[in-house]
């Protein structure tokens, strides 16, 4: 399936190195992220949202074993984030704020949320 989505350029490989997997991840990044300008989430799954959050989410992990820490990824999403239109970037972080808040996430953090008195 990820093959389908992401279009690995370097099929036939029975296991790609982590450097491999981020260096191709992120060429493709931005690109992925623009295309995602206007799409919808809600009734379309496996929409372009869905394939750059995916494609971003394996970035960072990949990075991070390439760079060898936690982050070392985070730090290679950001600069494919810098890559991309500006515009792809608030419409890809308003369906990160919309799946985070549909699972749950205010109630999760709510614990540890100052109060105030």
């Amino acid at each position: 399936m990820w093959d389908m989505l992401f279009g690995k350029s370097k099929g036939g490989r029975e296991s790609i190195v982590a450097a491999d997997d981020a260096q191709e991840l992120a060429d493709r990044g931005p690109e992925l992220v623009d295309a995602a300008v206007g799409t919808g989430w809600y009734r379309d799954p496996g929409n372009q949202v869905d394939v750059a959050v995916a494609a971003l989410c394996l970035l960072r992990r990949a990075a991070s074993g390439d760079r060898a820490s936690i982050e070392g990824g985070d730090e290679a999403v950001r600069e494919v984030l810098e890559q991309a239109r500006p515009d792809a970037v608030v419409w890809l972080a308003s369906r990160v704020i919309s799946y985070m808040d549909e699972h749950g996430f205010p109630e999760g953090v709510e614990p540890w949320l100052a109060r105030e008195p």
